[in-house]
């Protein structure tokens, strides 16, 4: 009795192991997922998309272009004109309402929203930011209505020297870019960018990160306060 007793035991302890096992199987960390978006941007060598933004209740519009590593630049639409570029170590902003050139020496190591979508950005996020699933691992509608299929995630800071305190970001699930992301500061203020409509590996020349603002403009360096 005693013998079969632990036969018992034995066969139901290993049934146990592997169901756990099996299940633990499906589990897929939020670390471990944002580690495997990051991983695949990495093998990206550049990108064109459609970007809407809201920076504080203004509306913009534009085209975001990327090259690997680390050449960035948005022209937008709405405003009309108005052009932000990042060469890798200086960030250069042309605001045609104002005729203004604004440009700022950008350390590489800060995490910034115009290039959270980035392979360098992110991760970036997984050195200065926990992440966490804001609902769970399965995919969700990106919104009410919407059949796009989205993982989100909540990102919180480690410490206070980051802008942004709190930052979602909404990756879709069968080709794993990015989709939205929303960037929160301490403040109250709220920046969402939503990509669209990716053009992936096009051969992007270093010549369209080069821009040539108007002669006329006003030029303002080290607009950004240092810490």
């Amino acid at each position: 009795m005693d013998c079969m007793l632990k036969k018992v035991n034995c066969f139901f302890y290993i049934c146990l192991c592997f169901c756990v096992n099996a299940f633990s199987q499906g589990i897929v960390t939020a670390s471990d997922y944002f580690k495997s978006v990051s991983d695949y941007y990495a093998t990206l060598k550049d990108y064109e998309a459609s970007v809407e933004i809201v920076a504080d209740k203004q509306e913009m519009m534009g085209i975001v272009s990327y090259k690997k590593p680390d050449l960035l630049k948005i022209e937008f639409s709405k405003p009309q004109d108005q052009v932000i570029v990042f060469n890798g170590e200086m960030l250069t902003i042309y605001l045609p309402g104002s005729s203004s050139v604004l440009q700022q020496s950008v350390q590489s190591d800060k995490a910034n929203a115009a290039s959270i979508a980035t392979s360098q950005g992110l991760s970036l996020l997984r050195r200065y930011y926990v992440i966490a699933y804001e609902f769970g691992q399965e995919p969700l509608p990106l919104e009410n209505g919407s059949n796009e299929q989205v993982v989100k995630l909540k990102l919180s800071r480690r410490n206070t020297s980051e802008a942004f305190q709190t930052i979602k970001i909404a990756i879709n699930s069968e080709t794993n870019l990015i989709r939205r992301i929303e960037a929160f500061t301490p403040k109250g203020e709220t920046y969402s960018f939503n990509f669209l409509d990716y053009k992936i590996n096009q051969d992007i020349t270093d010549q369209r990160f080069i821009y040539d603002p108007p002669s006329s403009a006003n030029n303002y360096n080290n607009f950004l306060f240092s810490e």
